[in-house]
């Protein structure tokens, strides 16, 4: 496969001189504007809501209640799981508005639509709701306590799903309790994932349609795949997905947050049915911080047994997952499959017992983010993998070097039953000390110190697993004039599919790539899939591509053959072109494709070179090694990434460029949960104390440290026709330790620190250390 690592993004050209089209982006005249009337409370019975007075209001056009939405059902859609014992997950009633009850600060209870944002921001106000509070939890561990308050009459302890692991056998959990009780060395920490708020560039919105005529809704909205998006709302609404059009067109960052349904949108949809007109939506940024999923919010209790010489016997991981008050589209999927599929990691550790239970609370809902349950898995990793080597005394190079699984082993199959089809992961790990001069190491520590500061590296390796749901489609069509068009499910945030897919089907067809286009966001294209998530899209939709032209190639060989008036045999395919092989008699691609429309027009054929198909593949390892170097001010706690090294295995690659900045973007979002960002509840109120940029850190280009070096350790996949495996998470799961690491290497009695290590906490773990000294 050439590389293309020097091309330029397609997209960038149009999106640099402001010709991106957004959510917000559209005609307004004509159209209803909306605002959402939202709980001020984290808990509380909704007694009554008076709207008299806002529908009264100049250019208000109406105002809808949860009592106006009777035909639609839970936003919540979420594929089953079993827990211990096969139970069900206790799933938590989503109303698109509350109806009964308010189960967290942000919930919308009402929807004003007016003339203008103005009227409708006006009208808001004048919405009476006469709520009686009730007792609210937002912390996991709390809600499971019997004094907790309980949030569902039907669920008791606030308990959606205890799930004992990918394997239920109680046999192995006891062989694991008594080699942690008999194992010459272990290592525990106790790691904490602080909620995250997401916080893309460009906020959630929608524009609703509804024609009467033909009885269809159209909802423009910001997602991750139109198809996958329609599907869920055609569900929510009780609807048949045809009666049903979602359009996406540019998304200003997503991340996981854009990936499912959320209840402003079912509301929208029913809005512009009632008031017979379309309904806009952009939600503001102290909106986006009160209604948006929001991120992570868990703790883990990690345990790793050793032997004497330091080889790793067992790992126990047990982890509490905060859902908020609902459950979110793919909530529990990441806190427990997806969180699970990544151990062993790269180490040889025989046995493995993986328990995680999701709990909820009267906080916002906590969905898939950059990483989604990877991060989680590695991190408490690799804080296990340091705290051995304290508990031992062992090195921690040495430690890891003694366990990573070798490429001998491959394929390995885990203590949890995934396996793993490639990597050589002690390669990678040389690779990453030798980028990083390590060896010289402690001459810059030695060179910080003559500053008056404090220098550490910290390691992290790093397995994920990357694609997902496994099946996805590729539409491939002739719109004319020696076009083709490149039609696909998963959708285009800021990944470069315009840059990838056009240069990837032009190179397995022989023709220039001008003659390729990429289309994305519409949910007519009808094509099998998932969103653009787990960095499943190259995987899944690269294979379906690949495939899809194979099948298109066969059916131009029969189409030809007719054309040509050849034997199908003797017909063969290259650069662009259908021949008859040993003779000089051929066709062009694009004019294979205007004759087929041209026959089957005329009934001589069934069919045309238009081809669509859906494969399903398998999931992939991608991995790597990063460093981390950080300096310290001790006498003020000010820290500073001032050197990040990356070596990432993730397959085959199609792009370097595309891959350089997926690990910057990844890293830029580790950085800010290891230094900055935390969402804070208040624990009397559940309000969001963090409820803008003014008390929500956000990492800037300051932070990211000017010396970044990554290079690459490709060990093609065995699992897709492409050998690629996915990179987008790669930065944010191997950060968190490597920066977490590189801290209690300068600072020891920052050894249990947890995230985010802000400028306090530094400075008093640095105040710890001289006291001890």
């Amino acid at each position: 496969m050439p590389d293309h690592h020097n091309d330029p993004r397609v997209e960038d050209d149009a999106l640099i001189r402001g010709r991106g089209k957004f959510v917000d982006d559209v005609e307004k005249q004509g159209v209803g504007h909306a605002v959402f009337v939202r709980s001020p409370h984290a808990h509380a019975r909704i007694v009554s809501i008076a709207t008299d007075e806002a529908a009264k209001m100049p250019g208000v056009i109406g105002v809808l209640t949860a009592a106006d939405l009777p035909g639609i059902g839970t936003v919540t859609r979420h594929p089953p799981i079993p827990g211990r014992g096969g139970a069900k997950i206790a799933f938590s009633h989503r109303p698109p508005l509350a109806q009964h009850k308010v189960m967290h600060v942000g919930e919308a209870v009402a929807m004003v639509v007016a003339d203008t944002l103005t009227a409708a921001l006006d009208a808001a106000e004048q919405v009476m709701v006469d709520y009686e509070e009730l007792p609210s939890v937002i912390d996991a561990r709390a809600a499971l306590q019997p004094d907790a308050p309980q949030l569902f009459d039907t669920i008791p302890n606030n308990l959606a799903l205890d799930w004992p692991g990918p394997v239920d056998d109680p046999a192995n959990v006891d062989a694991i309790e008594q080699i942690l009780q008999t194992a010459a060395h272990v290592a525990r920490v106790t790691v904490t994932h602080q909620r995250m708020v997401m916080a893309p560039m460009e906020m959630r919105g929608g524009t609703a349609g509804y024609d009467a005529k033909t009885e269809r809704y159209t909802l423009r909205v910001c997602s991750q795949g139109a198809g996958p998006m329609r599907d869920m709302l055609a569900a929510i609404m009780g609807i048949d997905r045809s009666a049903l059009r979602v359009i996406t067109e540019d998304v200003g960052g997503a991340f996981g947050l854009k990936s499912g349904a959320y209840p402003e949108y079912p509301t929208l949809l029913a809005a512009a049915k009632i008031f017979g007109r379309k309904i806009h939506w952009m939600a503001n940024r102290s909106e986006a911080f009160n209604s948006d999923n929001q991120a992570r919010d868990n703790v883990t209790v990690g345990e790793l047994a050793l032997d004497e010489n330091g080889k790793f016997l067992a790992l126990r991981a047990r982890q509490v997952q905060n859902l908020g008050a609902y459950v979110a589209s793919a909530g529990i999927q990441l806190a427990t499959n997806n969180y699970a599929r990544c151990f062993p990691a790269v180490y040889d550790i025989p046995k493995l017992d993986i328990g995680v239970q999701c709990v909820y609370t009267n906080t916002l809902p906590t969905g898939p983010y950059r990483g989604a349950g990877r991060p989680e898995a590695n991190y408490v990793i690799e804080r296990l993998v340091d705290e051995a080597a304290r508990v031992t005394g062992i090195d921690r190079v040495t430690l890891r070097r003694r366990n990573l699984i070798p490429a001998s082993a491959m394929p390995y199959k885990t203590a949890i039953g995934t396996t793993f089809d490639s990597g050589e992961f002690p390669e990678i790990f040389d690779k990453a000390l030798t980028l990083a001069d390590f060896d010289n190491f402690d001459k810059r520590r030695s060179e910080s110190e003559a500053n008056g500061k404090l220098r550490g590296l910290g390691l992290s390796c790093f397995l994920e697993h990357s694609g997902g749901v496994p099946n996805e489609g590729a539409y491939l069509t002739f719109p004319g004039k020696d076009t083709l068009m490149v039609n696909l499910n998963v959708g285009n945030t800021g990944q470069g599919h315009a840059t990838v897919y056009p240069r990837l089907v032009a190179e397995k067809l022989g023709i220039d790539v001008v003659h390729v286009k990429h289309k994305s966001g519409d949910s007519d294209l009808d094509i099998k899939g998932s969103p653009s998530v787990a960095s499943r899209s190259t995987i899944t939709a690269g294979t379906a591509v690949v495939r899809t032209i194979e099948a298109m190639i066969e059916k131009g060989k029969t189409l030809a053959a007719h054309v040509l008036e050849a034997d199908e045999k003797d017909i063969a395919y290259a650069s662009g072109a259908f021949t008859v092989i040993g003779t000089d008699r051929q066709i062009g691609l694009f004019d294979l494709a205007a004759k087929a429309v041209e026959l089957k027009d005329k009934g001589e054929v069934t069919d045309t070179l238009d081809t669509k198909l859906d494969v399903d593949t398998p999931q992939t390892f991608p991995n790597g090694c990063h460093i981390a170097e950080v300096e310290i001010e001790p006498e003020t706690g000010e820290l500073a990434v001032v050197a990040y090294y990356a070596v990432d295995d993730c397959g085959v690659m199609l792009n370097h460029k595309l891959v350089h900045g997926q690990v910057q973007g990844g890293l830029a979002q580790g950085i800010g949960q290891a230094l900055l960002e935390n969402a804070v509840y208040d624990s009397s109120s559940g309000q969001l104390v963090t409820g803008s940029f003014m008390d929500y850190a956000m990492p800037r280009a300051h932070h990211i440290p000017s010396l970044l070096r990554d290079d690459a350790h490709p060990v093609p996949a065995t699992t897709n026709p492409l050998g690629v495996k996915g990179v987008g998470e790669a930065g944010t799961t191997a950060s968190l330790a490597a920066i977490m690491n590189a801290i209690a290497d300068a600072v020891p009695t920052a050894a249990h620190m947890d995230m985010p290590a802000t400028i306090e906490k530094v400075w008093r773990a640095c105040q710890e250390m001289q006291q001890a000294e």
